[in-house]
């Protein structure tokens, strides 16, 4: 996962530049988390052929007890810092809690389903031999959803998740994985429908979370992935590869649309849209502000 260090730095600020619409953040009981290796707690630790693990030092030197706990970082990462903002406990990594006999208790604090490796698109996990894919993650919600109304009814679980918080970042590896060297790009496939495919595929799914209940959303757009280590080596320059950082921000763009549209079609849907894109690319540009 050396391609994520740059990024490691988007735990932090994510979580301090966080601003949540006052109907996003009010009285939000719970927080179930998706994703990849930016907001992973600890999934991956239960997967045995993932190659993308952080079980190992020096992850977790800054956590309480010094020791690595699936976190890609040495310290909290944005998941637990949006829980610590709305006063809520850091939601558990959902493999962790799934066959415990207490299961529906852990399910109504919230649980996480994020996985480093994951991708929007189901074959983006196989650049790290095994994740919770998203649509994985999803069936998975599917379960927690079923245990919430079997534990406290159709209506009061459904004005439960309708109250809780949906965490969404994800993209990043879909976009690296296409324009990293000696990658193979999907049949027929060129950037714009590749970026395309995903936005489609990113709407069906959010709607599937909508249908299960799901109304409130802070949905993370890509990072400048044109600027991690591995982009940057591939380019001459040693600069970051500007093809990999327009189609992250057409990405971001096309996000930014199917939410607005969906907004406005979906009932009760809310969502905030943190722009990750612009402030990594602000780091680069002006360092001297952040000394």
């Amino acid at each position: 996962m050396a391609q994520h260090l740059y990024l490691l730095c988007f735990f932090f600020f994510l979580s301090l530049s966080l601003s949540f619409n006052s109907s996003i953040s009010q009285a939000v009981p719970a927080i179930f988390v998706f994703g990849d290796s930016l907001i992973d707690v600890g999934n991956n630790n239960h997967l045995p052929l993932s190659v993308a693990k952080a079980d190992f030092p020096h992850n977790g030197v800054d956590f309480p007890g010094r020791k690595p706990t699936g976190r890609f970082s040495n310290g909290k990462n944005a998941a637990d810092f949006i829980a610590l903002k709305l006063g809520l406990p850091t939601s558990p990594p959902y493999l962790s809690v799934a066959s415990a006999p207490n299961k529906t208790e852990a399910f109504l604090q919230g649980v996480s389903f994020a996985s480093g490796g994951a991708g929007i698109l189901d074959g983006t996990d196989k650049l790290f031999r095994q994740s919770l894919t998203f649509n994985k993650q999803i069936e998975y919600f599917t379960i927690v959803q079923g245990e919430l109304v079997q534990q406290l009814g159709a209506q009061a679980a459904q004005n439960y998740l309708a109250k809780s918080l949906i965490v969404i970042v994800i993209g990043s590896n879909d976009i690296l994985g296409y324009f990293s060297s000696g990658s193979t790009p999907p049949a027929k496939s060129n950037p714009q429908q590749f970026v395309d495919s995903l936005t489609v595929s990113l709407k069906d799914q959010l709607k599937k979370i909508y249908d299960l209940g799901a109304r409130k959303f802070f949905i993370a757009g890509v990072a400048a992935i044109g600027c991690v280590p591995s982009q940057i080596n591939q380019n001459k320059t040693g600069g970051c590869k500007e093809e990999t950082n327009y189609w992250s921000g057409k990405l971001n763009e096309g996000v930014k649309s199917l939410l607005q549209g969906m907004e406005s079609e979906l009932k009760g849907m809310k969502y905030s849209y943190f722009d990750a894109f612009g402030l990594i690319l602000q780091f680069i540009q002006k360092p001297s502000n952040y000394d």
